[in-house]
């Protein structure tokens, strides 16, 4: 069967797409290049309606047949790893079942940044796509409960994405330790090339060989015609995830105080 080694499962505006650009120049692995093939997120077809603005389109590009995510691996080299990357798989619970039912010795990466500076950026990438209406982050914040009821799909969750602590708790409840790496994304930022490394060698591939991470993938929060997140929507924002990032804490061992900040 032509089903993935690995998997880059999240999160969504935290460089996932910078490391599977970059492994997909290792030799030892394959990607394929449809990125986000979204097969896990649905047992059989995605909605064709509802949901928020540009969600079905989107919904409509989900590799959700077997045999057709199975042919995204199928050129893959004779004994190469092969993986994917969808940065909804760490949010997605259901998800997180349906692959650990069908690729229980998967290995997992994901990369968490700062969940404040997360959902702003993920709110303002939807800003300017021209998709999302509410022109204030922290108001747009408080919509999504009322926006999750509606059914809007998974990038409109902008503080629920974040809550990192509990999606990893989850997933560490159905895969060993060992099957899952969990970066931060300030390594990606900063040292690309050793953190590539990080990848390659939790992988079993040699490392050495990702000389990189395409920078314009990895960047400080916010450019473009949204402005930056200032200090005072940061502060009203940081309540949301206070509890989950003790979780986390508790979980991984790390020190996040620059989170509380």
């Amino acid at each position: 069967m032509a089903l993935p080694d690995f998997l880059l499962v999240g999160a969504p505006k935290c460089g996932t797409s910078a490391l599977h650009k970059a492994l997909q120049g290792h030799p030892q692995l394959f990607l394929p290049e449809v990125k986000e093939p979204k097969f896990f997120l649905t047992d059989g077809p995605p909605p064709t309606g509802g949901g928020g603005p540009g969600d079905v389109p989107t919904w409509g590009e989900h590799v959700w047949r077997r045999a057709d995510y199975e042919a995204l691996f199928a050129p893959a080299p004779p004994g190469s790893l092969t993986g994917e990357g969808t940065v909804f798989y760490l949010y997605d619970t259901e998800a997180q079942r349906r692959i650990h039912d069908l690729v229980p010795r998967a290995k997992l990466v994901a990369v968490l940044r700062d969940p404040v500076e997360r959902a702003h950026s993920n709110w303002s990438h939807l800003r300017e796509a021209g998709l999302e209406p509410e022109a204030d982050f922290l108001t747009a914040c408080r919509l999504e409960e009322e926006r999750r009821a509606g059914g809007w799909a998974h990038f409109w969750h902008y503080v629920a994405q974040g809550r990192y602590g509990e999606q990893v708790e989850h997933l560490l409840g159905l895969f060993p330790p060992e099957q899952v790496l969990l970066l931060r994304y300030r390594a990606l930022r900063d040292s690309p090339t050793c953190t590539a490394d990080r990848v390659c060698a939790f992988l079993g591939v040699e490392t050495g060989v990702v000389r990189g991470v395409p920078r314009h993938h990895v960047r400080p929060d916010v450019h473009g015609r949204s402005s930056g997140l200032d200090p005072e929507e940061r502060a009203a924002a940081l309540p949301w995830f206070a509890d989950d990032v003790a979780r986390l804490e508790e979980i991984t061992g790390w020190d996040l105080d620059d989170w509380r900040r």
